[in-house]
């Protein structure tokens, strides 16, 4: 009996092993995980000389590790205090710069720590000091001590590459949205911000309204004739309560997050020059960096220029547009108040093209639709409908982006 069944396993075995190294590949980059991946190689010496052939994987990090100490509150009280005396312009000066050191500077904490783990040497994370778990330790297996870069670095045919970060870098308050979504080549290709004040479920509809008068609909209909920017000042509910020195921050913010992200790849893009396309993402659905093949052999050709001493990509005169809506209403309940769309490019691609910052060549603006998934692409498609205030961002970026040089 025993004899029949360990024959039934050899012929089982014999079949297995017919199967073609394309069979398998195929599998394996189904499979995707990189940690599957360095299971599978384990199982065989078959396996483990195929798995560095696979050309599509998915590297998920599990956490970041930073040994910065705890901002001290000292300086964001002295930039509060400074905000709240002196003439309006420096009032107005010292809230954005107060601001901007609340939510740009947690930004620096988390891309320094993001600067860990994706440099190679972030190799080996000291847990000595960490508490002991309650639970049992996880197996060897499941636990990573290396940086994707040195990872990857086993995989020899690698052309499709996904990097999930465990959280976003911008610290947000709940119920607030902010996501982006940025390309780059050797720099920023484009960026698109779609931001909103809060979310929440739909309240009851109120009361019908007695319908508009003449005068009513004569003065909310835009005058064609005028070029967008001219169609009206900023709403106050935009003005008001530094509701349009936030969404610069909104900016700012997102545009460092990307350029960081970006210029800690270079390591990874220069060990894989079979890469053709390269996602990084977050678990928290916030920032999504995306390079094609055609971006990737650029940074190739002309490496990263820094930006200063920061870990970060230089970034290039930048053309930017706004379009703004009080609240949106979305599929499935949700409703958007101070719902804001960014869209930005680099000046020297819009004089190039012509036709507006909106419209990328022969794509039209479909660039900024497709930055969102459903429900989000919904609320794009409703604010390019909107006013936009292109001339009032500009202005109000001017000290943002002397900002964004000091961090």
């Amino acid at each position: 009996m025993e004899g029949r069944e360990g024959g039934e396993e050899e012929g089982l075995g014999d079949q297995f092993e017919r199967l073609p190294d394309e069979v398998l590949l195929d599998v394996f980059g189904r499979i995707g995980d990189v940690k599957a991946l360095g299971r599978c190689a384990l199982v065989s010496r078959r396996f483990h000389a195929l798995v560095p052939l696979v050309d599509s994987v998915f590297v998920r990090v599990d956490c970041v590790i930073s040994d910065d100490p705890p901002p001290s509150s000292a300086g964001s009280a002295q930039a509060a205090a400074a905000a709240e005396g002196g003439p309006p312009a420096a009032r107005g000066r010292g809230a954005l710069a107060h601001l901007a050191r609340l939510v740009l500077g947690g930004i620096v904490r988390p891309i320094q720590a993001l600067g860990q783990i994706l440099s190679p040497a972030a190799a080996t994370v000291s847990r000595r000091s960490a508490a002991p778990p309650a639970a049992p330790a996880p197996a060897a297996a499941d636990v990573s001590h290396h940086s994707p870069s040195e990872v990857l670095r086993s995989f020899k045919e690698l052309r499709r590459l996904h990097i999930e970060l465990p959280t976003g870098e911008l610290g947000i308050e709940d119920g607030v949205l902010l996501k982006w979504k940025a390309d780059f080549g050797s720099t920023l290709g484009s960026c698109v911000i779609l931001g909103a004040s809060s979310v929440s479920s739909k309240p009851p509809p109120p009361p019908a309204a007695p319908p508009p008068t003449a005068a009513d609909s004569s003065a909310a209909s835009p005058d064609s004739s005028r070029e967008p920017d001219e169609l009206g000042n900023i709403p106050e509910s935009l003005y008001t309560n530094g509701g349009l020195k936030l969404r610069v921050v909104w900016t700012i913010s997102s545009l460092i997050a990307a350029s960081a992200r970006h210029y800690l790849l270079q390591p990874i893009i220069a060990d894989h020059s079979t890469l053709e396309s390269l996602d990084l993402t977050d678990a928290d659905g916030q920032g999504v960096l995306t390079m094609d093949k055609r971006q990737l052999q650029e940074l190739r050709v002309r490496p990263v220029s820094a930006s200063g001493n920061s870990h970060r990509t230089l970034m290039p005169a930048l053309s930017m547009r706004l379009w703004y809506a009080s609240h949106i209403e979305l599929p499935g309940g949700q409703l958007l108040k101070g719902a804001t769309l960014v869209a930005i490019r680099p000046s020297e691609d819009v004089l190039r093209e012509g036709g507006g910052i909106e419209v990328a060549g022969p794509t039209g603006a479909s660039w900024i639709l497709d930055a969102f998934e459903e429900p989000y692409r919904t609320a794009a498609q409703v604010l390019l409908k909107q006013r936009t205030y292109k001339r009032q961002l500009q202005r109000a970026l001017h000290f943002g982006e002397d900002m964004m040089g000091c961090y």
